[in-house]
């Protein structure tokens, strides 16, 4: 009965946490960037070409190979992350405008999900999963009926698959519970 209420304390302890981290405009630099980030400093927010790549259907390899040609200078992680986003969003509705159009990406998923629920920190930021791993989080009871489509569950799993785990200094430490 103890170990159950302490549980429940820590639960609200830190969904307190996250909101006075959200009412205070929590930065998420920390976090590597994800696919519409990536993109969006790619492309500009409202550009033709954002407008052209949000209408195209391409594999993984070529999304890769198009995130290559460009000139702009990203590591090779984001490179891998951008190319996932691109292809498990792309295409998106004709109707797509610029950045507010575009689906929310790996970081933004876990950002704004994983903390109702547990920390950040030790249940996403330290778990160093495979692709298949972090597909698998979503058959368990508790994440089974999270309401998230299954691409969403896919742009977060790929995300996570390439950015995960943070070493602990990279994580600020008052999110480090």
């Amino acid at each position: 009965m103890f170990a159950s209420r302490s549980r429940m304390f820590i639960a609200v302890l830190a969904a307190a946490a996250f909101a006075l981290a959200q009412a205070e405009g929590e930065d998420i630099a920390f976090m590597p960037k994800g696919g519409r980030t990536l993109l969006l400093e790619l492309m500009g927010a409202s550009s033709a070409q954002l407008r052209g790549v949000a209408q195209e259907r391409r594999t993984e390899a070529q999304w890769r190979e198009f995130v290559d040609t460009q000139k702009k200078p990203m590591s090779q992680k984001e490179r891998a992350t951008l190319a996932a986003y691109l292809f498990v969003n792309m295409p998106v509705a004709p109707a797509v405008q610029g950045a507010t159009a575009l689906p929310p990406d790996g970081r933004d998923l876990a950002w704004d999900g994983c903390q109702n629920c547990h920390s950040l920190f030790a249940g996403y930021l330290t778990q160093d999963r495979e692709l298949q791993g972090w597909r698998n989080i979503f058959l368990s009871p508790f994440h089974r009926d999270l309401k998230m489509s299954p691409q969403e569950r896919e742009e977060f799993a790929r995300y996570s698959a390439l950015n995960m785990p943070l070493k602990i200094e990279n994580v600020p430490p008052d999110l480090r519970f």
